[in-house]
């Protein structure tokens, strides 16, 4: 009898090591599994965005990766022709999103990249200061100031997110983790409009090696597609990193 109630507890005992070993989370630690808009793995190999979306040290852009992993990303990156515009509207991608406190994505951004901003009580920037990245212009009134989608809302329609669905393409246009929206001026964001880097290039030359590594990253976390001579300026934006 003595036997069979040792024997009986030894099963127990590793039968429970059993299942808690089971119940161990095999997932990264740190890794958020509901938040990403896109495939995200290329973002987990460089720095993660700084808590807040606030950018990191030396860059302007929240979720930037050095200039190593730009170029493995953009080595990755599939090259297509450009895609059609058949069935594009900017409607079709929601923003600017609420996040909270009466504040849209356009505000956080404001607050973001400017220096003390003061906003009334419906969120919006009445007074600070910034500067704008493309062309080094320095504003002191929010009117003045867009906020950029670093890869435009027409160009992802072109590359890959005419695919996706309706939610997809809200978290691309409001994306405040990965290198995706910047403020600057009216002025240099109408001149880029939807044009990909080897049609239009801020004419600050110093900001080429964020603008490819930014637009290489949001490029790979969402999966979308290049063309060659995309590709190629991208290539040599990064090598301005080194200069």
């Amino acid at each position: 009898m003595v036997r069979q109630i040792r024997a009986s507890g030894a099963v127990l005992a590793a039968s429970l090591l059993l299942a808690l070993a089971g119940c161990a989370d095999p997932a990264v630690p740190g890794a958020d599994k509901g938040a990403g808009p896109g495939p995200g793995a290329s973002a987990t190999r460089g720095a993660p965005p700084a808590p807040g979306g606030a950018p990191a040290g030396g860059d302007v852009l929240p979720g930037m990766v050095t200039e190593a992993v730009a170029r493995t990303q953009l080595a990755a990156l599939k090259v297509a022709p450009v895609g059609t515009m058949a069935g594009y509207s900017r409607d079709k991608f929601t923003h600017w999103a609420q996040q909270g406190d009466k504040c849209d994505t356009r505000e956080v951004v404001l607050e973001r990249d400017g220096t003390d901003v003061k906003r009334d009580a419906e969120c919006r920037a009445v007074s600070g200061a910034w500067k704008s990245f493309y062309d080094g212009v320095a504003v002191t009134d929010a009117a003045r100031m867009d906020i950029d989608h670093v890869v435009p809302l027409a160009e992802g329609w072109r590359s890959g997110a005419a695919g996706w669905d309706a939610a997809r393409r809200k978290a691309f246009a409001n994306d405040l983790a990965h290198p995706q929206l910047l403020a600057v001026t009216a002025a240099s964001n109408r001149s880029k409009g939807d044009q990909s880097p080897d049609l239009w290039q801020p004419p600050d030359k110093s900001a080429w090696c964020q603008y490819g590594r930014a637009w290489t990253t949001v490029k790979s976390a969402y999966g979308l597609t290049v063309t060659g001579p995309e590709k190629k300026m991208l290539a040599t934006m990064l090598d301005t990193c080194a200069s």
